[in-house]
């Protein structure tokens, strides 16, 4: 018998969580990995490094492309934690029904 490390509530909740965690960030992951211009500001543009290299647009283009991976990333650990809550939710489920 397994023992599971958080109550029905709580992993139902976390599983909601996740799913919006997951639908959030892979949107967000998408934008800016089109570059979308209201998001520049959340850009980390190291201004003196940029002078350097003339305002080149290719450094900007790799700071949009880095937070689009970091925000997939992001959403593929929410993935992995909405599986674990899943899990979690069976297992209460099955030892409510089974007492």
């Amino acid at each position: 018998m397994t023992i599971p490390c958080c109550g029905p509530k709580c992993s139902g909740f976390c599983a909601f969580i996740s799913v919006w965690g997951i639908i959030m960030l892979a949107v967000l992951g998408a934008f800016f990995y089109v570059h979308a211009p209201s998001l520049a500001e959340d850009l980390p543009i190291n201004m003196p490094l940029w002078r350097k290299q003339d305002y080149n647009y290719n450094y900007v283009k790799d700071l949009y492309r880095k937070a689009a991976v970091n925000c997939w990333i992001a959403a593929g650990i929410y993935v992995a934690t909405f599986i674990l809550s899943c899990i979690m939710l069976k297992i209460n489920l099955r030892q409510s029904n089974s007492s």
